[in-house]
């Protein structure tokens, strides 16, 4: 996860003696109705304090967020803005923070959404101030910060400050008066101010005249009149120093820097300087860098407190500091200018510099701080540092926040650089595939490749071609390429270090989805297992992850319930609170097992929490949210919400064909034949059966039409055809199904015979809707196995469920038909509808007491509720009667 560095939430904390500004408070706490304040002015203007101390005196909850250049990165902003949020309230945004913390997060705008509605639970009024918005420059930043602003809850407040406008919809909030505007006109010093300031705050003795002509030098600048007192503190004639320097605040600024500086002896000076590469500054950090014994860092950090030479306290322990941003800036200024300033030792001082960084670098590494380590390795151009902090764990590569950082890098990266060091190109392809950027990996592989044809072929060539080999398998399996999945996959096997437990786990990956693919179970299963027996032992939880859901998918083709049930919770412990949006697979895979054991709200909730997690992908690239559609849409056809599941298979069809995800084609025709048939339209159902060649779908269609022997014919072929594959779960199938098919037929001896040998195979693996689905058809025939006394206790445990549902489809409807049920004496029950329907396709009674296995004189009393809750005489009355409601 990305490390959250607290001190960026801190409230800056305030000196005991600073100026009272109760004028600019008061138009602070006008502006609290409206939904933004901005408090715009160049550096050195007292924006921070100002906010600081009025935060402090509103009596509201309040949110801190120091923002810096990391924050251009949209997750990353995302993510410290939840963490701010979260300072208000612990549990806010949690959905949010797992979310972005995946590979493919969802879109910011959904994201927002999520964190906008848990903001609405908190209803106290509080204030979130974004300090330093001037740091931000990406575009994505200010799109999303425009959302919310747009949707900002009444109860919240935002406050900004920066040194230049941000590119937010600041006219059309001033139009609506929901903009409290403070610029450099207000935050000046008054005179008065300014005498405050100086004389007491900055213990000075200064006239009035002098801080008269001090405060119009300066014109009311706070940083100007700071660096001023400074350098005046033990001056022997303060009215000369005011006149001696004029022109602007940078010429101003200059001079009073020297003054400032040439004040502080050569040590504290060293310590300025070589601190100045820090955002955030600890004693323990700061000796690191420094490298001096004889400075120590609490007690110099202290000093400058005291001192008042430009340094905020972020916490009240005083552990952590940081300088005034407009000093840091100076400073780093200066050490810029100490490296130009003598082109003879140029090389020398820049060195030195780096050295700083690369000291800083192993401070934020051995504190587990790896993004900070890996900023400073790059400030001190040590690519080698960089690559092996890329490498290492601190930096998970599945997760966007870091790949984004790590991309921005190599991507700044010459290509004398890349070219000179290809383990850098497979890299930067790996991250930009994890990224979902799959176009421009192939160039890096090229590249790294034509780079490596000079070299030696050593152990280490080898690896780096096994992992382009890895990339290129994993590149194919996003675009279903059976033959390169394969091919790369082995050769990845072939050249990669034994060693590299955590490469070698994808391509046993990808052999498993590539043999799953082809039907080839066992080579599945073998590979799957392999790969997880590697992930396992290479601590590396996500591509552990990938084999085990796999894996998990092959337990469940062999109908092994139990195990894959035991997998897939197993990754979900795994996973943890970890936001890996790849375990919306383990969350599907479990809803299945949980439907098929009739367990059918916790599979909702399962299946729900599935198409949650898989709509936070790119829906243009990933179809696992297609995959979740369908699940939910067969539970909610078991439940007889025909209406709800065709609403989500129609979403699924849609998808599927925008995006081309071909193998979900034969998913999705599958749920739309149950649904038609349930509604009754069985020439749509033929026309997507036969489209599809779908044995089992094509054997539904066939009984519905009468025809149970084409049904037969149908699915003795897939029956052999899934034995001599040994694919359990549709032998399985095309047994049950046969059952139903030979009844229909009047092979009733058969059908049990049948049924009883689809019983023994399917109890192991306690399934049940698989039966029960069937309906009424089904029951008869478990009623009459029961007789032959064969697996009793299932059979007792089956009949149950199916009576349980038929007593559920004869209530009363209340989500089918609600708007049209409420326009008649008595709603229409399931069965009602049913019939209704089949009388719409000119249906005589006898053919619908054959088609839903109901006698005769039961479909005429159905007809007789039909007509009575229509208010009808005859079929075509309540035929056009029910067209007229919408009910069929």
């Amino acid at each position: 996860m990305i490390s959250i560095l607290a001190t960026k939430l801190y409230l800056p904390r305030l000196r005991p003696n600073m100026v009272s500004r109760l004028r600019l408070i008061g138009r602070l706490n006008e502006g609290l109705h409206r939904k933004l304040t901005l408090v715009s002015a160049p550096a050195g203007f007292g924006k921070t304090t100002l906010i600081s101390s009025w935060i402090e005196g509103i009596g509201q909850s309040s949110a801190w967020l120091s923002l810096d250049e990391g924050e251009n990165d949209p997750t990353r902003f995302l993510t410290y803005l939840v963490a701010a949020l979260q300072t208000i309230a612990p549990r806010l945004g949690e959905e949010v923070l797992r979310a972005l913390q995946s590979p493919q997060p969802p879109s910011t705008e959904a994201m927002l959404m999520a964190l906008l509605n848990d903001l609405t639970i908190t209803k106290d009024p509080f204030v979130l101030v974004l300090d330093d918005y001037h740091m931000i420059e990406a575009k994505a930043v200010d799109q999303a910060l425009t959302y919310l602003i747009n949707h900002l809850p009444p109860h919240m407040h935002l406050v900004i400050t920066t040194r230049e406008d941000p590119q937010l919809p600041l006219a059309r909030l001033r139009a609506q008066d929901q903009l409290t505007e403070l610029r450099a006109a207000d935050l000046r010093f008054t005179l008065s101010e300014a005498a405050t300031f100086l004389n007491q705050v900055m213990s000075l003795t200064l006239s009035d005249q002098d801080i008269a002509a001090l405060e119009r030098r300066t014109e009311g600048w706070v940083a100007g009149l700071q660096f001023a007192a400074l350098a005046l503190q033990g001056c022997q004639d303060p009215t000369s120093f005011i006149s001696s320097f004029t022109g602007s605040h940078h010429f101003v600024l200059d001079y009073l820097m020297e003054e400032v500086l040439g004040q502080q002896d050569a040590r504290v000076q060293t310590f300025l300087l070589r601190t100045s590469i820090l955002n955030r500054l600890s004693s323990s950090l700061c000796d690191a860098v420094v490298l001096d014994p004889s400075l120590s860092g609490q007690a110099t950090l202290e000093y400058l407190e005291r001192a008042n030479l430009f340094i905020v306290s972020l916490d009240s322990e005083r552990c952590w500091y940081r300088y005034h941003h407009l000093f840091a800036d100076l400073l780093r200024l200066r050490l810029q200018q100490s490296i130009t300033s003598s082109p003879g030792d140029a090389q020398d001082r820049e060195r030195q510099v780096h050295e700083l960084h690369i000291r800083a670098s192993a401070w934020y590494e051995n504190h587990d701080l790896a993004i900070e380590a890996f900023h400073h390795a790059v400030a001190a151009n040590d690519v080698e540092r960089a690559e092996r902090l890329i490498e290492g764990k601190g930096i998970p590569r599945h997760f966007r926040g870091a790949v984004t950082t790590l991309l921005n890098w190599l991507g700044s990266l010459p290509t004398a650089v890349l070219d000179a060091k290809p383990s850098l190109r497979v890299r930067y392809a790996s991250l930009m595939v994890v990224n979902g950027q799959t176009t421009g990996a192939e160039e890096q592989l090229q590249a790294a490749e034509a780079t490596l044809q000079g070299n030696e072929v050593n152990d280490t060539v080898r690896d780096l071609i096994g992992q382009i080999a890895a990339i290129r398998a994993t590149l194919a399996l996003t675009r279903y390429q059976i033959e390169p999945m394969l091919a790369q996959s082995r050769r990845a096997l072939e050249y990669l270090h034994p060693n590299n437990l955590f490469s070698r786990v994808t391509p046993y990956w990808v052999l498993g989805y590539a043999y799953s693919s082809l039907g080839d179970r066992a080579a599945a299963r073998q590979a799957f297992t392999e790969g997880l027996s590697l992930g396992r032992a290479s601590g590396h939880t996500f591509n552990t992850i990938l084999v085990a859901i796999g894996l998990g998918h092959i337990q469940e083709a062999d109908n092994q319930l139990s195990l894959a049930a035991e997998t897939y919770r197993r990754v979900l412990q795994l996973a943890s609170d970890q936001p890996l949006q790849i375990i919306c697979e383990a969350h599907l895979g479990l809803a299945r097992v949980l439907y098929e054991w009739n367990e059918l709200d916790e599979a909702l909730q399962h299946g729900q929490q599935s198409l949650r997690l898989a709509k936070q992908y790119d829906r243009r690239v990933i179809d696992r949210y297609v995959s979740s559609e369908i699940f939910l849409a067969r539970l909610k056809l078991a439940q007889g919400d025909v209406a709800a599941a065709a609403a989500l298979l129609e979403d699924a069809h849609q998808s599927a064909r925008r995006y081309n995800f071909v193998p979900r084609f034969l998913e999705v025709a599958a749920a739309q034949v149950l649904v038609l048939l349930h509604q009754g339209d069985v020439a749509a159902a033929a026309r997507i059966a036969q489209a599809y060649e779908q044995p089992i779908s094509q054997a539904r269609v066939h009984l519905a039409q009468g025809n149970p022997l084409a049904a037969l014919a149908v699915l003795e072929a897939w029956r052999r055809q899934a034995e001599a594959k040994d694919w359990k779960d549709e032998r399985l199938k095309a047994m049950v199904m046969q059952s139903v098919a030979l009844k229909a037929h009047g092979e009733k001896d058969e059908a049990v015979q049948q049924l009883c040998d689809a019983l023994v195979l399917a109890e192991p693996g306690g399934f049940i809707r698989l039966f029960v689905d069937e309906g009424l058809p089904m029951a008869h025939l478990l009623s009459e196995a029961e007789a032959l006394g064969r697996t009793p206790n299932y059979i007792k445990k089956l009949l149950a469920v199916l009576k349980a549902d038929e007593q559920r489809s004869e209530d009363p409807l209340s989500l089918a038909s609600q708007s049209s049920a409420q326009l008649l004496i008595e709603p229409l029950s399931q069965r009602e509808v049913e019939v209704l329907h089949l009388i719409a396709q000119g249906l005589s009674n006898q053919q619908i007491s054959e088609r839903l296995f109901l006698a005769l004189d039961t479909v005429k009393g159905h007809n007789r509720k039909i007509f009575g809750k229509l208010q009808v005489q005859r079929r075509t009355e309540a035929v056009a009667r029910a067209r007229q409601l919408g009910l069929v």
